[in-house]
């Protein structure tokens, strides 16, 4: 529900951007083309302080009170938005949320990672991008139906509120209790989680061990040159920079993301069977492939605008939906899951919060600079422009990505180079986290 909470910020300004540039917009608040540009994109520098953010709320309020207080800021922007009068108090309601989903972005993978078992725990990682999609699609289904970009607003408070409930049902993380030396609170949380018919005595000592180990392993800017923390750092911002720049801000304008909701789904299937590599392969192929078909259809378009529309009018919804579906099993959930499993424990929470800042700063750029961009190169240019892009990035995909599923830590940091560490038992991603900043 926290997920699905951030996709109601991300889905937001489509539908309600129309609504504020329309001339029929009740009220005296209507924006610009640059106006509303600026609308959409504002909420990822709220994003890109909402990681840092997070990451000491998480060692201060813990896992599962940082997620319940979010109901607050969450609520305020949304009340900011509903409320505006003028364009000031849009911006700030948007800064806002976009905050809340920079921490949630953060918050709830580290819970996840902290409370699923290891053979659930790549599918419940994937699936928190399965919400943030049907948040989307909740955003753009309402605002259809109303009337109004304040009544939107208004009813995109309800998932917060409803996380913060659900949320009175579950525990703390085990591992946030043992790092604060609440070893009952700890074991009765791993408890909960696992069943009380479960054997937990292995699990917890594993925790216990890594805490000490954590403990001993304090982490420095130096630590970060070397190759077996700077190899997978650079894998995982790259993952982020293939990420944003595929195109998939611009093209989800299109209200397309309904046809994601399945894809999505099918990558919480897939993820523990198909592979991190391989679904990033096929996802970069058929990303290209799409977009380069979505820009020759505008090529088209803008020679004759007659024939194209009479012959290629199939074209335009099919790559959309191949573009949406191929980004949905591979580029959508991996790059964020993979942080989970490149990196050591040391550096895990410092390279994690660092990622994120460059996801949703490179999220701003990508979304405030297509509007110009098309100025320059044309509706076809800036498709053929990201159509390049997943090129390299597949090139990319196939030579430097490595693959992470079924192999234990150890396994993969050895991969870089790096040392063995007493926990080598463990699979891929299930460590357990301890974020300190």
């Amino acid at each position: 529900m926290g997920a699905l909470a951030m996709g109601t910020v991300l889905g937001y300004s489509s539908p309600a951007g129309v609504k504020l540039m329309s001339n029929s917009t009740t009220g005296s608040l209507h924006l610009t083309k640059e106006q509303n540009m600026w609308f959409s994109s504002s909420m990822n520098l709220g994003a890109l302080v909402g990681g840092p953010v997070g990451g000491v709320c998480l060692n201060t309020l813990g896992r599962r009170g940082t997620i319940m207080a979010l109901v607050a800021p969450f609520s305020l922007g949304w009340l900011l938005i509903a409320l505006a009068r003028n364009f000031a108090m849009l911006i700030s309601g948007r800064i806002v949320t976009g905050l809340c989903a920079g921490m949630t972005s953060l918050v709830v993978p580290t819970y996840i990672g902290e409370y699923a078992s290891a053979d659930v725990r790549g599918t419940l990682g994937s699936a928190f991008q399965l919400m943030v999609t049907i948040g989307v699609v909740y955003s753009y289904a309402l605002g259809a139906l109303v009337s109004t970009w304040q009544l939107l607003a208004g009813l995109c408070i309800i998932p917060s509120i409803l996380c913060c409930v659900l949320m009175l049902f579950t525990k703390e993380s085990p591992s946030f209790l043992l790092s604060k030396g609440k070893e009952e609170q700890a074991t009765a949380a791993l408890q909960f989680f696992r069943g009380k018919d479960c054997n937990i005595q292995t699990e917890l000592d594993m925790m216990r061990q890594s805490m000490e180990e954590a403990k001993h392993n304090k982490t420095s800017l130096k630590d970060f040159m070397k190759p077996y923390i700077l190899k997978p750092l650079m894998i995982s911002l790259t993952l982020m920079f293939f990420q944003q720049f595929s195109g998939v801000n611009p093209v989800l304008f299109n209200l397309t993301t309904i046809f994601s909701v399945a894809a999505t789904f099918l990558a919480t299937v897939l993820m523990d069977k198909a592979g991190r590599k391989l679904l990033l392969i096929v996802s970069s192929s058929l990303m290209a492939l799409s977009i380069v078909a979505l820009g020759e259809f505008f090529y088209e378009k803008m020679e004759d605008e007659s024939w194209a529309i009479k012959k290629l009018s199939w074209l335009p919804l099919v790559s959309l939906i191949i573009f949406i579906s191929a980004f949905s099993i591979g580029y959508g959930p991996i790059p964020w899951l993979m942080i989970g499993e490149l990196f050591p424990s040391n550096v895990k929470e410092a390279a994690g919060s660092f990622s994120t800042m460059v996801n949703w700063s490179l999220s701003f750029v990508v979304t405030l600079s297509f509007v110009p961009l098309q100025s320059v190169l044309g509706v076809h240019g800036v498709y053929w422009l990201y159509g390049s892009i997943c090129v390299v990035n597949l090139l990319f995909c196939v030579t430097l990505v490595p693959e992470t599923k079924g192999k234990t830590l150890d396994e993969i940091t050895a991969y870089f180079g790096g040392p063995f560490s007493s926990g080598g038992s463990q699979r891929a991603g299930t460590n357990e986290f301890q974020v300190v900043l």
